[in-house]
């Protein structure tokens, strides 16, 4: 009787016989069949006595498709390819953008725009899992990723990339316009091509990554009104600021990762710096948010309604620069996940020009105009039903 084993790099080794299990080789065979025995086929088990009794075996390669994604699963793995948290927080803020944008709703537009945004974002994540597998294995929050695990080829992952990344931009381009599609395409290649490569270069990896999340917003707002002006670029600026907190926050916890690795991080780097930098940048989302009513974006209650926010976001800022700690770090990290959303909301409820309402004004208005001309002209119009005699009459 034959008794078949299988192992890692793609082997098979067939004994003849029975093998006593009490043997136990080195790391981790798959047992196909027979007793459960353990062994590595680099382990020197050429010819030898085996319970007393001469065991010869043989060794065949056979070849197996690896990894192997089962078709249940490749939704979930297009999922951690794309990043698909961080690729929400970049749609959700190019929804803020259109939604906020001074121009009438389109739903088309609106919908073209939000997948469109998703598709170059999970594109851009990809590539960027892509190239850092070799850095991601050293981390402990990276090291379960797909393409890192081999739950997804780097071939399939590029895939992946390539087929989201030409449809994202398609529809930006084919169902808004080329105004967002050449954002869109400016921050994809931002992220994979300049961010991604200068993260083990120099600490200005930060500036270039919050300048890639100040861009959806954008894309929202140009998918709405097919420009940009100064209220769009108030709007990038509280994106561009509010990933200092948020990410600096977050990295404090991860210098060891971040060290190991080889990243080139300001909690790594320069701690100071990344204190002092997430408590300026706070400060600046206040004045940024002070600006907005002037600039015609909000009206004043916004300023009003977003102080305590933002003070309460500048009070934990000033605790993480006065004693940075996990303590401050996380509870900074964790507000500014609130922060976010909670400002965009009302940013949107305290918009300036809301031109749903104000088309109605206007056809109320022209309504009523029409009428009342209307009524004058009837009042001073001849009476057209009069006889000819009549009207004779009347004109001697």
């Amino acid at each position: 009787m034959f008794k078949v084993f299988k192992m890692r790099p793609s082997y098979k080794i067939f004994f003849p016989g029975n093998l006593s299990s009490t043997y136990n080789f080195a790391a981790g065979a798959e047992k196909l069949g027979g007793t459960s025995t353990e062994f590595d086929a680099k382990d020197s088990i050429s010819r030898g006595e085996l319970n007393g009794r001469r065991t010869y075996y043989e060794e065949k390669k056979v070849w197996e498709p690896s990894p192997c994604v089962e078709k249940g699963q490749l939704l979930d793995q297009y999922k951690k390819l794309s990043k698909f948290r961080l690729t929400t927080l970049v749609v959700i803020t190019t929804m803020a953008g259109y939604a906020v944008a001074p121009a009438p709703f389109d739903a088309a537009s609106f919908l073209m725009c939000t997948v469109g945004t998703g598709l170059v974002s999970a594109s851009a994540n990809s590539i960027n899992q892509f190239h850092e597998v070799p850095f991601d294995s050293q981390m402990s929050r990276t090291k379960s990723r797909v393409i890192v695990t081999g739950k997804v080829t780097p071939l399939h992952a590029m895939g992946f990339a390539i087929v989201s990344g030409i449809a994202g931009l398609s529809i930006l381009y084919c169902g808004v316009n080329g105004l967002t599609a050449g954002l869109g395409l400016s921050n994809l290649i931002l992220y994979t091509s300049i961010y991604t490569p200068m993260k083990r270069v120099s600490i200005l990896n930060t500036w270039i990554g919050s300048a890639v999340g100040a861009i959806p917003p954008l894309i929202g707002w140009a998918g709405c009104c097919g420009y940009i002006d100064m209220g769009a670029t108030i709007l990038a600026g509280l994106l561009f600021a509010w990933q200092f907190p948020h990410f600096n926050a977050l990295s404090w916890n991860l210098r060891p990762d971040y060290s190991r690795a080889g990243y080139q991080m300001m909690a790594v780097t320069n701690p100071a710096l990344c204190r002092r930098t997430a408590l300026r940048y706070t400060f600046v989302i206040m004045l940024l948010s002070s600006i907005a009513p002037i600039m015609d974006v909000t009206n004043y209650w916004f300023a009003l309604e977003a102080l305590p926010l933002n003070g309460y976001f500048l009070y934990l800022a000033y605790k993480f620069y006065r004693n940075s700690n996990s303590g401050t770090s996380r509870k900074l990290f964790r507000f500014s996940l609130l922060h976010l959303p909670i400002l965009m909301i009302l940013l949107l409820v305290n918009k300036k020009r809301w031109y749903i309402a104000e088309n109605t004004k206007e056809i109320q208005l022209n309504n009523f105009s029409e009428n009342k001309i209307t009524s004058m002209l009837k009042l001073n119009l001849p009476q057209i039903n009069t006889s000819p005699s009549e009207t004779s009459l009347k004109t001697t």
